[in-house]
């Protein structure tokens, strides 16, 4: 208890002072300009939700009858309203949010802002002094969980900050897929989302992390995410935003620590209306015979300015990593800039490569399709998401037709 005590007291003045440090990339946000809503009472099961809670949440693969789903954690506004294992994964993972698994785990120290320094930026330090919850999820050791856990961070209050540190857990030779939907409610315009992320993935362990985010186009998003990789670790990002936001910055990183382990870095970005989007990724290969690989699709519309950008940093030999950024944009207004890194660090035998291009889509596609009887508008729907589509490894089917529904309502709305 004392050894909290201290670590806490050393967070807090760590915290305190960068409250107002900005990010190097993205707008600067004014953080006093929002509050904190009071805490919901819980519910017994998904079904009790508001009719606009359900539908929204299952815009973003959040299912309320729970099929075909290992567990769920429910967070609304402040704190969280349902969260469950259910009966047959149960020993195999568990759930909870972040301060329940502080006060339950006194090994929860070794976990609790290592991976991301609390002093990071202005948001970090927000997400500790004014803390909402977040969730934890563990899969126990050799546990193969391949029915996905789906978590939803939601937001029913206007003007309303939450900021949730998550931490998620595989243990050695254990395998886990997480789906988490990020949204809001329609009555909300203004608010900010802050999200924490340290994952910490085990000796031959195998995360699968799917994200889809749907905001507003007045709301601010800052991620942080840091995920930990030991010896013959596997993690698989996939990360989808199809709808208009006012400012997102994330810049998540993947530490390679142990021998052969592996990173995949998966995002389908549209950029809507005046988006501001900064949405980058970076893997460290700290250890030889570590592989990574970033790959970016997007698409710049209306007056959206998206900067993508992708790092790769060799500190070992016998490393190889690749970043492919692609983008296209349907706006003279629109501006697409990416922003590729390559560095190696006293580590000759590390492979690094990149290739980057923006341009408009193909005349002669959309005349192609336009003779096989399409209108205009229905071709460059069809290329824009062909173009939007990515073969994610590691994703179940339930989920690839969740997000291949979401990309046809997106691109024929944008339209």
């Amino acid at each position: 208890m004392r050894e909290m005590q201290r670590i806490m007291k050393e967070l807090n003045e760590k915290a305190e002072k960068a409250k107002n440090k900005p990010a190097p990339f993205g707008p600067d946000i004014d953080l006093t300009s929002f509050f904190l809503p009071p805490q919901r009472e819980e519910v017994e099961s998904l079904e009790e939700l508001d009719r606009e809670f359900r539908d929204r949440a299952l815009e973003v693969g959040v299912d309320a009858r729970e099929e075909g789903r290992a567990g769920t954690y429910f967070q609304a506004d402040r704190a969280p309203i349902y969260k469950k294992v259910q009966e047959f994964y149960k020993g195999q993972i568990e759930i909870m949010s972040t301060e329940e698994a502080l006060r339950e785990y006194d090994w929860m120290v070794d976990y609790w802002w290592k991976a991301i320094p609390v002093d990071t930026d202005k948001y970090t330090a927000a997400a500790h002094l004014l803390q909402t919850h977040g969730y934890f999820i563990r899969a126990f050791k050799g546990q193969k969980v391949k029915t996905p856990v789906q978590a939803c961070l939601f937001i029913a209050e206007d003007k309303a900050m939450q900021n949730v540190h998550n931490v998620v857990i595989v243990e050695e030779e254990a395998e886990l897929n997480i789906l988490t939907g990020c949204t809001i409610s329609p009555r909300v315009k203004k608010g900010i989302h802050i999200g924490i992320s340290e994952f910490y993935v085990k000796r031959n362990a195998t995360l699968v992390f799917t994200m889809i985010h749907n905001w507003g186009e007045e709301f601010d998003v800052r991620p942080r995410t840091v995920v930990i990789l030991e010896e013959g670790a596997t993690f698989v990002s996939n990360y989808i935003l199809l709808r208009p936001v006012k400012s997102l910055q994330t810049y998540p990183t993947a530490i390679l620590q142990g021998e052969g382990a592996r990173a995949t870095f998966n995002s389908i970005i549209y950029g809507l209306g005046k988006s501001i989007i900064d949405m980058g990724s970076r893997i460290i290969f700290s250890a030889p015979k570590t592989m990574g690989e970033a790959i970016s699709r997007s698409i710049g519309a209306d007056e959206s300015r998206l900067y993508m950008r992708g790092q790769l940093v060799g500190k070992a030999n016998e490393t190889k990593g690749h970043l492919d950024c692609r983008g296209i944009l349907l706006s003279p207004r629109a501006v697409i800039e990416a922003i590729p890194e390559l560095i190696a660090e006293e580590a000759p035998l590390s492979d690094l490569s990149h290739e980057a291009a923006i341009g408009p889509i193909a005349e002669e596609a959309v005349e192609y399709l336009m003779t096989r009887g399409l209108s205009k508008e229905e071709a460059i729907s069809i290329i824009t998401r062909g173009f939007l589509t990515l073969q994610m490894p590691g994703l179940p089917r339930l989920l690839e037709k969740e997000i291949d529904k979401a990309l046809q309502l997106t691109s024929a709305e944008a339209l």
